[in-house]
């Protein structure tokens, strides 16, 4: 009888180990624009434009903020990822297509790892310059300053 137990046991603390250990496998991932190198260059200056950018590499990931669509990027980004941790990236690439102001091709750049930027959060708070106040100021502090006569809000009869 405890040579059964024992096997029980065993089995048991077996099957948990593995339970708690299949958290830990590797992920693998994918985000954004399938690449296809083929299609990509394809792409000259010159030849091409907007439309036919758009028949052969689809939609892009997004376009340029401030020079008023004349960038489009196309973006993917492998990454890896064990468990629980923050997932880290692997392999990346940004395709940049400019154009000029007709929508024709003006330039084609291709770039990777390199633009990748780590920032780093400065722990749970944001510094700030000032003074550092307390609870019951930051709660209380402003009783009595805003609209008081004398100072900027006035009354009715002394818009100041």
């Amino acid at each position: 009888m405890p040579r059964t137990l024992l096997r029980s046991a065993a089995l048991a603390g077996t099957i948990a180990i593995l339970g708690l250990t299949a958290g830990c496998s590797r992920t693998r991932d994918h985000k954004g624009y399938v690449v296809d190198t083929t299609l990509i260059e394809t792409v000259a200056p010159g030849i091409d434009n907007r439309e036919s950018v758009a028949r052969t590499l689809g939609r892009p990931s997004f376009a340029g903020q401030f020079d008023k669509d004349r960038t489009w990027y196309y973006v993917a980004r492998d990454t890896r990822q064990i468990g629980f941790q923050t997932p880290k990236p692997v392999a990346q690439t940004v395709l940049a297509v400019h154009f000029d102001d007709k929508g024709n091709v003006a330039a084609v750049e291709r770039t990777g790892m390199e633009k990748i930027a780590h920032v780093s959060p400065y722990g749970d708070k944001t510094p700030t310059l000032g003074s550092k106040r307390g609870f019951f100021r930051e709660l209380f502090g402003n009783i009595g300053r805003v609209g008081s006569v004398g100072q900027a809000g006035g009354t009715a009869d002394n818009p100041n």
